[in-house]
């Protein structure tokens, strides 16, 4: 059963930034992907990153101000968040597939094994 460690989250003013990691167990490398759920809303798809290549995947909410990295001594991924925003308020959970080929990536469907979330607050 693969696990997967969320940490960073935390309480951050508009503007400020926060990284978080997903700590993934086992020795595959997996396609991974974060997702956030806001209080009364749908998870929705954040980033994601392939496992062969590093290619990313964004929402258009979050371009060119959230950034998706892995590094896989660490079999550890990563999501800098820059410039938040009070809308960016949410819980993130990562996310991991085995399987290797790019489609619905945006899909929670697709993805084999969960975090447990971790709490990001963005106050205005």
């Amino acid at each position: 059963q693969v696990q997967l460690v969320e940490s960073g989250g935390g309480l951050v003013q508009a503007g400020g930034s926060l990284r978080l990691s997903c700590a993934a167990s086992g020795r595959s490398r997996y396609f991974m992907a974060w997702f956030r759920q806001a209080p009364g809303k749908e998870r929705e798809f954040v980033a994601a990153i392939t496992s062969i290549g590093g290619n990313t995947y964004y929402a258009d909410s979050v371009k060119g101000r959230f950034t998706i990295y892995r590094d896989y001594a660490k079999n550890t991924a990563y999501l800098q968040m820059n410039s938040l925003k009070p809308e960016s308020t949410a819980v993130y959970f990562c996310a991991a597939s085995l399987a290797a080929q790019a489609m619905g990536v945006p899909e929670a469907g697709r993805y084999d094994y969960w975090g447990q979330g971790t709490q990001v607050t963005v106050s205005s």
